[in-house]
This record gives C-alpha cells, structure tokens and sequence, in this order.
C-alpha cells in the first residue's frame, strides 16, 4: 500500500521529518491515561459509539519502524478522524526515555488506510521490546476529541540493523580510518588460565564463543555470532604490537596470514565509541563457507580484502602476501573458527593490564556525531 503524505511538519534538531516518519503525523497533545479517565481539561470527550481496535497485527518491523493494523467495524470509520497510538519501552511503561525530550510518547496519526507504517528514530530504538495500544478518535467542531476505549495492550520488538544501517555506520567509518600501516601478526590477549584451558580441555584449540553486546545497540552480530576476538594494532614509532592490553598479561601471536588470505571473507561488523575520542571497529574474518561466513553473508556488508579503508591482505608480484591496518581506529577483529595454539606462540607481555580500555560489554555512546546513525544507536 502506497504510504499517504504527511499532514504536519516537525522539525527535528539532527535530521527533517520526513526522514523519520512516514504514514504517521504527530501532534503534541496531551492525551487521557491508558486507563480511561479523561481530565477536564484535557480536550477529550467520550463517545461509546466509536469501535475500540480489535485483534492488533504487527509486522514489518525494522531498527526504527512497523506496520500496525486491527479489526474495526466497516459502519463506524467514516466517524474516525484519528488514531491514538501509546508506545512504551517495555522495561519502563513510564517513563519518556527518548532521544529528544520534546517527543510524546503518545503519538497521534490521521485516520489512514491500515496497515499503517510508524517509523522514527526518535522514539524506536533497535533491539528494543515496546507495548503499544490504541484508541480510535473522532476530532470535534469545538477542537476536542471523542474517543474509544484503549485496545488490548500488544508486545513487540523491533529488529536488528539492516545491511542498509550497517552500509551507514560503514561510510562514516571510512571517514576516520586514516592511513594505512604495516603489520605482521593476529594478537590475543588472555589470562593465563585461559590458554591453560585451550590446552588441556579443548584439544589445545582456542574455540569460538557467542560475541557480548558491546558496540551499537542495533548490531546483528552482538550476542549472536561466534568468533574469537583478535587484534592487529600497531604502535606508531616500533611497528610492532603494543606492550600494554586490558585483557590478560597472556598474549597468543599468530602470523597474519594463518587467518587472513585469499580463503578468507571480510565483513563490516560495527563502529562504535565508549564517551571517549577512541573509535573502534569491529570486523569479522570468516573463512570461506564457514559457518561464520554463512551468517555474515546474510547481515553484514562484505569487504574486498585487498582494497578497503580498515584492514587488507595483498598479493605481491612475488606471491608474498602483505598486510596492513587503519592508524586512526582500534581494530578488534573476530575470527569465526576455532585457532590451534600450534598456529602461534604464547608468551608473558611486559606492560600493563590496562583494564579501562575494556571493551567488554562496552555501551556506545548514543550522543557522539562520528559513529551515529539516524536509525536507533
């Protein structure tokens, strides 16, 4: 169904309206408690006339939209004016934790054609579980509102980034990435009970494990891909990887080309930062037709390994492969299959454990202009 065009304009301090609503016009009224009382002066009347919203569907949900739809009797519509949608975060009924404090969370839409399209990043966040009920209303000579009861109360969740957001967070990385620098070696760093572990209980192997939600709210790997995390960073003046890691004094090297050649995909995973100047981005390498390359295939934006902006494998005349890394962004790159300790060395590092630079977990900061998309965080 063709979407019908907006009936008011709501200016919005980082992007126009209509890059965030469609089908759906707001207007910025109070509106009654889901309960039903109305205040005196709230400019809701009642009218037990108008059919309340039966059998509410949602479907084609995205990061920052859904289509909406129920029953309503066929004699009553040409009395409805308006549709009341109350949209709540589920974790907090209450509360108006959206990004721009000025948006209600009672929105109000022209009587359209159903199914309807609500879409805003303003007041949809990805990955997020919402309740959502809605009244029929018929607008009055006098400017009030006569209203139905409130529908039964629905549960949803909107969805992941697309490779359409991901393709976005991508384009604004490449902006930052710098230049490229020289390196030789896969690093992971690790308590020395963990490289114990690999030896003695998993066949002397590091294994996969399910990546935490660190990054972008919306990111489709986060909790979902298995991988282990690798990095390849290196220092400016040596060349060589830092002395320094948050995450174990243990550290297992590996020579870049036992997990980057060309057997090997690359995808674009994420772009986030931590309220600091460090930007990170997350790539993933996954070896062809692996079952980490088949679930990356599907969600993330593919990379040509010998000509991208953040991490690259080239073949010399020679055949000698070399490798090189972004200078302006920390790297965290997940490979997706298990990585025999027979492929490296592991050894003792000399520098500290910086456990403030953990990435552990690590909530992006929704504020920062560098790595936002207008769609969720």
């Amino acid at each position: 169904m063709e979407a019908p065009s907006l009936g008011h304009n709501i200016s919005s301090p980082t992007s126009p309206c209509e890059d965030m609503i469609k089908n759906l016009s707001l207007e910025a009224i109070q509106l009654c408690d889901r309960d039903g009382n109305k205040s005196l002066d709230s400019g809701i009347a009642e009218m037990e006339e108008l059919p309340v919203p039966r059998n509410i569907k949602i479907s084609n949900i995205t990061c920052d939209s859904f289509k909406i739809s129920w029953d309503m009797d066929p004699k009553s519509r040409e009395r409805i004016t308006h549709y009341f949608i109350d949209l709540n975060k589920k974790e907090n009924k209450n509360s108006n934790k959206f990004k721009h404090k000025d948006v209600p969370t009672k929105l109000v839409a022209k009587a359209v054609p159903l199914p309807m399209t609500v879409k805003g990043h303003w007041f949809l966040s990805p990955r997020t579980e919402y309740t959502v009920a809605v009244q029929t209303a018929s607008k009055q000579r006098d400017g009030d509102y006569a209203v139905s009861e409130w529908s039964e109360i629905i549960e949803f969740c909107t969805a992941d980034y697309s490779t359409v957001h991901l393709t976005q967070l991508l384009e604004k990385a490449e902006v930052i990435a710098g230049r490229m620098l020289k390196f030789s070696v896969f690093y992971r760093n690790q308590h020395k009970e963990y490289f114990d572990q690999a030896r003695e209980a998993q066949s002397n192997r590091m294994l996969p494990s399910v990546k935490d939600n660190s990054g972008s709210h919306g990111s489709p790997i986060s909790g979902k891909l298995e991988g282990i995390f690798f990095s390849c960073n290196t220092e400016f003046n040596t060349g060589k990887p830092p002395q320094d890691s948050p995450y174990g004094r243990y550290r297992f090297e590996v020579r870049a080309e036992a997990l980057f050649n060309p057997k090997t995909n690359l995808y674009f995973g994420d772009f986030y930062c931590m309220y600091t100047a460090y930007h990170y981005v997350i790539l993933v390498l996954a070896p062809q037709g692996s079952p980490g390359d088949q679930f990356c295939k599907q969600r993330l934006p593919a990379l040509d390994i010998a000509n991208n902006r953040f991490l690259t494998c080239t073949q010399g005349e020679d055949g000698q492969l070399a490798f090189h890394h972004a200078q302006d962004v920390i790297l965290e790159v997940i490979y997706t299959d298990p990585v025999d300790l027979a492929l490296g060395t592991v050894a003792e590092i000399s520098g500290h454990q910086l456990m403030s630079l953990s990435t552990v977990n690590a909530k992006k900061d929704p504020s920062c202009k560098t790595c936002n998309i207008s769609s969720g965080r």
